[in-house]
């Protein structure tokens, strides 16, 4: 009999990403916790920076590695991939995906800015609101959708170091309770994670459909830098959808 990997090691390795999300929270979080002055204004534009360039970059790189043959089959993934993002976002609003990230983002602001102003406070509103923040964000569920396809990882470890840096503020505001709001974040990326390695990624394979997937993931997660840098307003919940249509177009234009 030859070796087989012990399938639980395998899950977990799928899981590097979601991983890195929650050490960045709980890292993020000790370090407000313990040098709450240690993000200066410096600091903070240096990692904007940084995190910016490396959205950018893997984004591009992922879509890069998803294109391959000849130069009429690259230019036919890449306009299926640009069709995608069109019809997805289409689907995207037709289920008020933003307006339901919109609605979450303001109920979160509106707590914060109770904690800010030294207004009363609930326990708990620590952890549900940091769990919503960091558990809606777009980037959470394309991380752990491209982890659990191709074991590309990079983007939930940017999310981890932009949710860290967040955690570190929110301690301040509303104790260590912030810091739990990584259980959340291991739940349900976790779970994206390992449904689209268990059941997604076997039948993508199957029919070649898991480069115009990655394509398209690569494409999304290069429009969460252009939100990042407030040049171009980009509803980006609206466009998840096209994760979806992406294998779907490739399918029917074969």
């Amino acid at each position: 009999m030859g070796f087989e990997p012990d399938l639980a090691i395998l899950s977990w390795l799928r899981m590097i990403g979601t991983l890195l999300n929650v050490a960045g929270i709980l890292i993020g979080g000790m370090l407000g916790l313990t040098r709450p002055r240690w993000l200066t204004a410096a600091r903070e534009s240096f990692f904007k920076v940084a995190l910016i360039v490396f959205t950018v970059w893997y984004g591009l790189r992922l879509t890069w590695l998803s294109l391959n043959g000849p130069l009429a089959a690259i230019l036919k993934q890449l306009l299926i991939a640009v069709l995608a993002l069109m019809l997805g976002k289409v689907a995207g609003r037709l289920l008020r995906l933003q307006r339901l990230s919109n609605r979450l983002g303001r109920t979160a602001r509106e707590r914060i800015s109770a904690a800010t102003a030294g207004g009363a406070s609930h326990s708990g509103d620590g952890f549900k609101t940091c769990a919503v923040l960091f558990c809606a964000a777009p980037l959470g569920l394309l991380g752990a959708v491209q982890d659990g396809l191709s074991g590309y990882f990079y983007p939930l470890a940017v999310k981890g170091v932009m949710d860290g840096l967040a955690t570190m503020g929110f301690v301040s505001m509303f104790g260590s309770e912030a810091m739990l709001s990584a259980l959340p974040v291991l739940a349900v990326q976790g779970t994206v994670t390992l449904a689209c390695a268990r059941f997604l990624r076997p039948w993508l394979l199957d029919h070649g459909l898991i480069d115009a997937t990655n394509a398209t993931g690569g494409l999304l997660v290069f429009c969460v830098a252009l939100v990042m840098l407030g040049l171009k307003k980009v509803e980006l919940t609206d466009y998840l959808p096209s994760i979806v249509v992406a294998p779907l177009l490739t399918w029917l234009w074969r």
